[in-house]
């Protein structure tokens, strides 16, 4: 499930089968502290963030949510649902190398789930580039997320500020079930969460069916692997390229701190474990020195936890050194062209359902 809507769950993690990592976590934790700074606020829900060819950073908003309820229309989501959505409540922002915010496509949808789950608020989760052209991933969409009109989908952005769908990921999932799912909080629509631009390809992760899909520009989808074939239900939410596919996992709530992973996924898609020792991680990318930094959104036991957000750095050999913690329910991360990590802070949680609340984050590596 979506990781702001997976945070609402509490079941206990499947327990993966028994794979050897290829890169095990390492008990030497080193420290190597960046500097934080706030690079740009006033955002709502942000989630996956990508730099364009353009110079300015790309943010994916959650939105606002809606009233739009779909109770008698379509099978609604158990658990955290019914939702309540809008087909206008989210935007994708664009941030100049000044720190300042402006829209670069607008009335995208957003829905929230109950409110006894915490209005969790979702919208377009990701953006990429393939050359010139902005692609956005809408997870806030879909019949049972309160959005009858407009599935969850993969979308091009026009020149001229429209967008116009490539691929409808909520009649896909609909048609190609995974083979381990929760029943508990199933999404017939998915909350896809996470995309990357691979040779001309977008591949997407789907956390609550567990499965990494390539998009092909004329819309055409295949699945790569289904996760929960061979790991069960773990939410699987953030993917990086580094000559194969790197998935964290969210996991299920409570939060038990150090039982998530990285998978390393081939291009044929065979899948096992690369990394281990991690917590509810929801987002990763590699640098130029070959090392895997990992944003982690909670990381004490229990429940979301504001200001125990970190990231830490994985190198080949293991060895794993925090880079920053302290942050607030984080829930995307990009390097930049000046080598340096942006992070979508405050991306979900109580003080998220305050309009403009949600930051990003320069995290300085020294």
């Amino acid at each position: 499930m979506m990781a702001v809507v997976v945070l609402a769950a509490c079941d206990q993690p499947t327990q993966p089968s028994a794979l050897q990592p290829l890169a095990p976590s390492s008990s030497r934790v080193d420290a190597e502290p960046a500097t934080v700074s706030v690079f740009a606020s006033g955002l709502n829900n942000p989630r996956g963030l990508r730099f364009g060819p353009d110079g300015y950073l790309y943010v994916a908003e959650g939105g606002t949510g809606g009233n739009n309820s779909t109770i008698g229309q379509c099978v609604q989501v158990p658990s955290v649902g019914p939702y309540t959505g809008s087909t206008t409540g989210s935007r994708i922002s664009k941030i100049s190398p000044a720190g300042i915010v402006s829209t670069a496509v607008d009335h995208l949808p957003s829905s929230s789930t109950n409110m006894p789950s915490g209005q969790l608020t979702s919208g377009v989760a990701d953006v990429a580039f393939i050359g010139n052209t902005l692609y956005g991933l809408l997870t806030g969409a879909g019949c049972s997320h309160g959005v009858p009109s407009i599935p969850n989908q993969v979308f091009r952005v026009n020149r001229n500020g429209r967008w116009t769908t490539v691929a409808d990921l909520s009649a896909y999932y609909k048609s190609h079930p995974t083979l381990n799912f929760e029943p508990d909080d199933f999404e017939p629509d998915g909350t896809p969460y996470s995309m990357i631009a691979v040779h001309g390809h977008l591949f997407v992760v789907e956390p609550n069916h567990g499965s990494l899909e390539r998009v092909s520009l004329n819309g055409n989808i295949r699945r790569v692997v289904d996760i929960s074939a061979t790991f069960g239900h773990i939410v699987p939410t953030s993917v990086s390229y580094d000559e194969g596919f790197f998935i964290g996992n969210l996991g299920t709530f409570p939060v038990v701190p150090g039982s998530e992973q990285i998978l390393k996924v081939t291009s044929s898609g065979k899948v096992r474990t690369w990394a281990t020792g991690l917590t509810t991680v929801l987002g990763s990318v590699w640098d130029h020195h070959d090392r895997l930094y990992v944003l982690e959104s909670t990381t004490v036991p229990g429940g979301p936890t504001p200001f125990t957000g970190r990231i830490r750095r994985i190198d080949r050999s293991g060895r794993i050194t925090m880079i920053a913690d302290g942050l607030f329910l984080p829930s995307g991360m990009t390097l930049g062209p000046d080598g340096n990590l942006y992070v979508s802070n405050v991306g979900f949680g109580p003080l998220s359902l305050v309009a403009g609340q949600g930051q990003i984050l320069k995290v300085r590596i020294h």
